[in-house]
């Protein structure tokens, strides 16, 4: 099962949510992999600190971009994290994914496919792959939501985060289903409470609600914690005498077993 978290806005907790939903089904027993599509290689930067915690230094070699261009199992650069969980790292060359694909022979529906063709040769290995993205509109996108079969819409509760949903939605209707017939469908809303139930969160809240229908909305909401934030320094932590990655890894266990739930799995 292929899903990624996405917002057309920046900013919405995508690749920490990537991490923490993947690394507590990993906990949970699933096996997990997940793949950096996104150039910043945000995702790659907080497993290899998470990696590192255990003295062990690992390298990207091969990156996800050499993988996809030379045809190579994509199992070629799989990285252990912990038990349970993979990562397919990525580096700056996936900036020209893009660029490499509009030059191929091929057809346009080959080309936005051609992520989902690659995925095929690890897909029977997880229970879930999750492809974490940039916020931007691209040709690299369109191959990670037609590679989908789920996707998280991530809402910020900020007005332009309710908006990039909408839009999002729209696009992925209009360019991808509409147009090359993507079978990726909308697993639910998970709202990000930028100030744990403000007057402002419970406004957009309620708007999202009105928009795409109370029962597409996770039960199960993210705040901001400073601990996700920390992590992003010092890889993830499980210090069963920290307080705060308690908090941190409970509240996303919670989202992780209501995903299971909505997908009964």
């Amino acid at each position: 099962m292929i899903i990624s978290c996405a917002n057309e806005k920046g900013g919405t907790g995508k690749t920490s949510t990537t991490a923490l939903l993947s690394w507590e089904l990993a906990t949970l027993g699933k096996k997990v992999l997940m793949v950096d599509c996104d150039p910043q290689a945000n995702l790659t930067d907080l497993m290899l600190k998470t990696q590192a915690r255990k003295n062990t230094n690992v390298t990207v070699d091969p990156s996800l971009f050499a993988l996809l261009i030379n045809k190579r199992s994509l199992k070629d650069g799989i990285i252990n994290i912990k038990q349970n969980l993979d990562l397919l790292p990525a580096a700056a060359d996936m900036n020209m994914f893009s660029r490499w694909l509009d030059k191929q022979p091929i057809t346009e529906s080959e080309k936005v496919g051609y992520l989902k063709d690659s995925l095929v040769s690890v897909t029977t290995s997880y229970d879930f792959i999750f492809l974490d993205v940039s916020p931007t509109m691209s040709l690299t996108n369109d191959n990670v939501f037609m590679a989908c079969d789920w996707l998280i819409i991530m809402l910020q509760t900020q007005q332009r985060a309710l908006l990039g949903a909408k839009s999002f939605l729209n696009y992925l209707q209009t360019n991808l289903i509409d147009e090359f017939n993507a079978k990726v469908d909308v697993v639910g809303i998970l709202p990000v409470l930028t100030k744990g139930q403000s007057i402002i969160d419970n406004a957009i809240l309620n708007n999202a609600s009105n928009d795409f229908g109370a029962e597409n909305l996770f039960n199960n909401y993210i705040t901001a914690m400073e601990r996700v934030k920390r992590y992003d320094m010092t890889g993830i932590t499980e210090d069963s005498k920290s307080v705060w990655d308690k908090a941190t890894h409970s509240a996303y266990t919670a989202v992780a077993k209501e995903l299971l739930s909505r997908l009964g799995v």
